[in-house]
């Protein structure tokens, strides 16, 4: 056995996770941010998309199957989360040298807080940075101009990290965190956990060196814990006591009971991935199928209809266009009535990336027809982007 081989893992794990929470804020696609919610405009920036508030129930879909993804990864392979992704234990474990500082005395305890506190300001910036871009937050705080709003989120969040980080640590795991809590209704006889192989309880030493690398003091000798954090350091502890007699640990990673046959594929595995499939299937559809504009029509009140030179009824209204797509749209306006083609004008209008605008269009129709006029913009060069809307066209009665 390789000695600390999974503390060695964990690490790797928890570093790259480090790496991606504190860089992601600082990569740009197509000069927006990666992820960023943007609260000004009230837009969802993802991976080169932005979604408006609108659009809303597209994040709600993929919430809900990334929801079911977790149950359904829980009911597999149990506490793996706590153990290796989970910020608590990540954080935790990269402050380190705030545990090995308990038994000392005031002076020699100051600079690991102080080192915990740094990490603390850090990890609130990153999390500031999901709502205020980096590139503004830096030069902001280097010129002494940053928004008060932003001190004041950016202060709360680094006391209260340092308050979980500095005093609570596992015991936060242990204790209070809901999704521990809630592990214990998803857990089944087959879902992976950390155990002492039973079968094997003769050849333990009592050396208790598991219960002293546990940081939540469990006793994995005695069965599962509600408290264990599948932090597999008892795995590395009892893996290096037997490593001299070339023999694997009593403690490990099992599905159920140790010498039990392993059963992956259950009912409650099925219902659950067929529903994380199905949502996370639905949640795609919206996305391929989300059209970037939008449009409502309204009545003008700024100008009356009237009779033009050549006797066409000119009915004037208000096009409530928003372009949600991150490029420049040219649409062209359309109208028809009972399938026959009206025209417009103006004919063609632009809206910049991200741009709202009310436009001001007359439908210009026979003094004999009327009805509801079905008006269509097209952006030009996406055949398949096209918005629609009504537009009642009334009587020419009292029109000069």
């Amino acid at each position: 056995m390789i000695r600390k081989r999974l503390r060695n893992w964990r690490w790797t794990a928890e570093i790259l996770q480090a790496a991606v929470i504190l860089g992601l804020p600082f990569l740009r696609i197509g000069g927006e941010s990666a992820l960023r919610f943007d609260i000004p405009t009230l837009r969802l920036h993802f991976f080169g998309t932005s979604l408006w508030m609108d659009e809303f129930f597209i994040v709600l879909a993929g919430i809900i199957s990334a929801i079911f993804l977790i149950i359904l990864v829980t009911q597999l392979f149990g506490r793996i989360w706590c153990g290796w992704l989970c910020p608590q234990t990540v954080l935790i474990d990269l402050t380190w040298f705030l545990d090995r500082a308990k038994n000392r005395n005031l002076i020699t305890k100051s600079l690991p807080y102080l080192m915990t506190l740094v990490v603390c300001m850090i990890v609130g910036a990153s999390l500031v940075w999901y709502f205020v871009s980096p590139y503004e937050f830096l030069p902001s705080l280097m010129k002494g101009t940053l928004a008060p709003t932003v001190w004041a989120f950016w202060i709360s969040l680094s006391v209260i990290l340092f308050l979980d980080y500095g005093f609570l640590r596992h015991t936060w795991c242990a204790t209070a965190c809901p999704y521990a809590k809630l592990q214990g209704a998803l857990f089944d006889s087959s879902t992976m956990v950390i155990a002492f192989d039973r079968s094997r309880q003769d050849e333990c030493m009592n050396c208790s060196a598991c219960v002293r690398a546990c940081p939540v003091n469990v006793d994995i000798r005695k069965g599962l814990s509600s408290a264990c954090i599948n932090c597999a350091e008892c795995i590395d502890a009892c893996s290096e006591k037997f490593r001299n007699k070339q023999r694997p640990g009593l403690i490990g990673y099992f599905f159920g009971q140790a010498g039990e046959p392993r059963r992956l594929v259950r009912i409650n595995t099925i219902l659950t991935g067929s529903a994380a499939a199905l949502s996370f299937i639905f949640f795609i559809w919206l996305a391929l199928t989300r059209n970037p504009y939008d449009l409502t029509i309204l009545p003008n009140h700024l100008t009356a209809p009237g009779i033009s030179e050549a006797g066409e009824l000119m009915s004037p209204y208000m096009l409530a266009v928003e372009n949600k797509s991150g490029e420049d749209a040219v649409f062209s306006v359309r109208a028809e009535l009972n399938n026959k083609r009206l025209k417009v004008l103006p004919e063609r209008i632009t809206l910049k990336a991200a741009e709202y605008r009310r436009l001001p269009i007359v439908i210009m129709s026979g003094q004999n027809e009327s009805g509801n006029a079905v008006v269509s913009l097209l952006a030009e060069g996406h055949a398949d982007r096209w918005i629609t809307g009504t537009a009642a066209i009334a009587s020419p009665k009292g029109v000069r």
